[in-house]
């Protein structure tokens, strides 16, 4: 009752929230009961890909809900994305073990080879995943915090808000490249083992991470729909569309934007912790300004303040990706650019726009 009250007269969501459930149903079935010799049988290739794109999707609407309705284009949520990914590899890390290259049970390979010889005080813990959990989302959040106290309090708005973002983003990531910090440095935390005691190389648990990143992607979108539905929700987009009339009302604009910031990047850390353990990896990379940007066009081509177009955008593009970084790798970069150029162009409301205006004419 709660859900189809949220998702009332939202025919995107749900769409969306069908496909979830369709997937949450048939993919396990093709991966682990059909044979593979059967033409409908799914490899756990694609089912680690399909994990993977549900994380993306998770991202792209938490980024939608700051820059659709309340108008902060955010370039630095790979940041957030990222810390939660390092939380999740920390405690992947911790549980290697003895099993490590140098069989060292506390510290991980890469201090060993780097002459640690304790533990470092914030690595305390990760052994726990209760800890990890709540790591996950209370250190972006904390950062976003933080950060959104300070420039929403001195009201910085617009571009110059866009540019700090990507340069706290581009901050970490050389802070991170620097072999003392003590997260890997350049080559991050990877070598995993298992996850809760369960086999990471398993198809099973590749099955449990895709079922864990579909469910997150259901769960992140009910209630940013819930959010946006809500008085918050009314008055984020009064700040989008008029800031200054919004303030002179009485509302206190710094706080909404400080709480759907931190939520969302909250959010963007539950998707990263669930994309590391499917990929395999974590390193300084992920903190790229590039990744962020790549996130901002997922919502502008699914479509903008609308939740489940950057979710479909953020499936859509990161498909394509796959498909042409293999048959043509020299020329994507070109053509995400100019997709993002053509988005902004032609379909400001991206192709959740396109299918808006074809129904309304027919």
């Amino acid at each position: 009752m709660f859900i189809m009250r949220i998702l009332k007269n939202d025919p995107g969501g749900q769409i969306l929230m069908s496909l979830l459930l369709i997937a949450l149903l048939v993919v396990p079935v093709l991966n682990l009961v059909v044979p593979e010799s059967s033409a409908l049988h799914l490899s756990t290739y694609s089912v680690t890909l399909l994990g993977k794109y549900l994380t993306y999707a998770l991202l792209a609407v938490a980024v939608d809900l700051v820059w659709g309705y309340l108008g902060i284009l955010s370039l630095g949520h790979a940041a957030f994305f990222a810390l939660g990914g390092y939380a999740m590899g920390m405690y992947l890390m911790r549980q290697i073990g003895d099993r490590g290259v140098y069989g060292n049970p506390v510290l991980p390979d890469f201090m060993v080879f780097l002459n640690y010889t304790e533990l470092p005080w914030f690595w305390q813990g990760f052994d726990m995943f209760w800890l990890a959990t709540i790591m996950i989302v209370l250190v972006p959040g904390v950062l976003a915090y933080v950060f959104g106290w300070l420039a929403f309090r001195s009201r910085v708005t617009g571009v110059y808000l866009s540019i700090i973002t990507q340069a706290l983003t581009y901050a970490l990531m050389l802070a991170f490249f620097r072999n003392e910090m003590g997260f890997g440095g350049n080559n991050g935390l990877t070598d995993f083992k298992d996850l809760l005691g369960f086999d990471l190389h398993a198809d099973s648990t590749r099955i449990g991470l895709f079922i864990a990143s579909a469910l997150a992607l259901g769960f992140g979108y009910l209630v940013c729909r819930a959010i946006v539905k809500s008085k918050l929700g009314r008055v984020a987009v009064a700040i989008r569309d008029a800031e200054d009339r919004t303030r002179f009302i009485g509302y206190r604009v710094e706080y909404v934007k400080l709480a759907l910031f931190t939520f969302s990047a909250a959010l963007a850390g539950i998707a990263g912790a669930l994309y590391v353990p499917q990929v395999g990896i974590i390193n300084p990379g992920e903190f790229s300004p590039l990744n962020s940007i790549e996130v901002v066009i997922w919502v502008a081509v699914g479509g903008r303040g609308t939740l489940y177009g950057a979710a479909a955008g953020a499936v859509l593009v990161n498909y394509a990706k796959t498909y042409f970084t293999g048959a043509f790798p020299e020329v994507w970069l070109f053509a995400l650019g100019a997709l993002f150029v053509l988005s902004t162009l032609y379909l400001p409301k991206g192709l959740v726009g396109v299918l808006k205006r074809q129904r309304a004419s027919s």
